[in-house]
């Protein structure tokens, strides 16, 4: 009987510890590079699951991180983080009131914009349209590529529960996708 209840502590253990990376069915579309102006532009986007689309109709709120970072590409030596930007995006839905908020949080600015319809918020908020990430001449000349990471922290957990339970994720998911390589100057 000991043995047992056992087992099935430790298969409870390994289900938390692996259901979370793989349920996640989000996915980061793109993210397309295009170099025009002496300057790095980057579009990308996110695909979210339906079970978080539908948490989010039922007034449950999101919120969802972007990582853009540079990276240089080295044959030899571990890739080279050049520069990034970040941002966090909150999604509140209020569906008594069919109102839809959403903000935009980087470094001081904070942009909210409010909508009239559920789909037009998604999209504004899960999509990332021609930022401009660097300026082509402040980098060194190399081989280039962009990775877009998106995180969506938990809803809030008690802070003992983390304490007693190490293992449990604090992400609902965290993707990373990597854009093709570019080629920035002369490449020795």
């Amino acid at each position: 009987m000991k043995f047992k209840s056992i087992f099935y502590f430790l298969l409870v253990i390994f289900y938390l510890l692996i259901s979370n990376s793989l349920s996640s069915g989000a996915e980061i579309i793109g993210p397309q590079v295009k170099l025009y102006d002496n300057e790095i532009h980057v579009t990308a986007s996110l695909s979210l699951e339906e079970n978080h689309i539908q948490e989010l109709r039922d007034g449950i709120r999101k919120e969802i991180r972007f990582y853009i970072d540079i990276f240089r590409v080295w044959n030899i030596w571990p890739d080279e983080f050049v520069l990034g930007k970040s941002f966090i995006r909150t999604l509140k839905c209020d569906p008594v009131k069919k109102e839809y908020i959403a903000t935009s949080r980087s470094g001081s600015t904070l942009i909210e914009k409010r909508f009239k319809l559920f789909e037009s918020m998604l999209k504004w908020s899960i999509s990332i349209n021609d930022l401009k990430l660097a300026d082509i001449r402040e980098l060194e000349p190399g081989a280039y590529f962009v990775r877009v990471t998106v995180e969506s922290k938990i809803r809030k957990l008690p802070p003992v529960i983390g304490y007693f339970v190490i293992f449990l994720s604090e992400n609902e998911f965290k993707i990373k996708k990597d854009s093709s390589f570019f080629n920035i100057g002369t490449v020795k």
